[in-house]
């Protein structure tokens, strides 16, 4: 069997976003947020999509939303790319996804915890050596919770998770592992099917079962993924590689700010094609207007 990458938006959504996948997501969260205790005992799949209610704010596309047990909202993402800001969006979407409970007029008592999920396939937080983190608002100096934590942020390092398939003890040993190497496996782990939920997962994730409409989304996501990173990669090596040479050349201040410069429009050219503009400007520390005359440089 070929199971495809759970950790693409695409196939995270399909595991975990459907109806018919209530009893996937109660299992996975319950091992992610209660220890695998099965505090959840049911759960709504929300539309993802968070309008905002207030003139300017941002329209947010999350991967999974659902409403648990307890009335409370988990908002969950898988996130493979480390983009510059992706920490604000995260406090962000979690804010945006509380404030919106209310309509004007409402009590504030009205309002019910939410939980912000990301699992990400890269190192957040190195100074934590733990795979699962939690923050919640606390006083700075003597570390005692606020009056209510309805906001909680909870992290999933995938890269930090190191159990090889016989070392899986827990149901959120197995969920983790199932995140990070269901696309490196051809069959479903004996120690793995025991657990209905998981087994279930596989056979979503199986890609004999996918059409072929399906099959060609997940490939240009994937394509488009691997791509991304190369490019921006690359661009980063070009730059630190001519801002160097420029340096070495001009010998001055003048020339090594001129060489940065230049190493700067140079990764900027590199992420025309895979960034906007706005995400450009902060990966380079160009000004907006620069990237938008080096794109419209590009065009004529």
């Amino acid at each position: 069997m070929i199971f495809i990458n759970p950790k693409t938006d695409f196939a995270f959504k399909k595991i975990f976003g459907s109806e018919q996948s209530k009893d996937i997501l109660i299992s996975f969260l319950n091992a992610i947020l209660y220890k695998g205790n099965p505090t959840i005992e049911d759960l709504e799949i929300l539309n993802p999509y968070l309008a905002p209610k207030i003139r300017g704010i941002k329209d947010t596309y999350l991967d999974v939303k659902a409403r648990i047990t307890g009335n409370k909202t988990v908002i969950i993402e898988m996130q493979v790319l480390n983009v510059e800001g992706f920490e604000k969006r995260i406090l962000y979407n979690a804010a945006k996804a509380y404030s919106i409970q209310l309509d004007q007029g409402e009590d504030y008592t009205l309002l019910n915890p939410v939980i912000a999920l990301t699992i990400t396939d890269f190192e957040m937080f190195s100074n934590l050596d733990r795979v699962i983190s939690r923050f919640i608002l606390k006083e700075k100096e003597f570390l005692v919770d606020y009056i209510i934590y309805d906001i909680e942020l909870v992290f999933v390092e995938l890269t930090k998770f190191s159990k090889e398939l016989e070392e899986l003890e827990t149901l959120t040993d197995k969920w983790i592992y199932f995140l990070k190497t269901a696309r490196t496996l051809d069959v479903v782990p004996e120690t793995m099917e025991t657990v209905p939920e998981i087994k279930k997962a596989f056979e979503i994730a199986n890609q004999a079962n996918l059409n072929r409409e399906e099959l060609e989304d997940l490939e240009k996501r994937e394509i488009y993924i691997h791509d991304q990173r190369n490019a921006i990669k690359r661009a980063i090596r070009q730059g630190k590689e001519q801002g160097r040479e420029e340096g070495r050349q001009e010998g001055r201040q003048e020339g090594r700010q001129e060489g940065m410069r230049e190493a700067k429009l140079e990764i900027a050219k590199q992420l025309l094609d895979v960034l906007d503009e706005e995400m450009i400007s902060q990966k380079t520390g160009l000004s907006l207007e620069d990237v938008q005359q080096l794109k419209k440089g590009r065009a004529e």
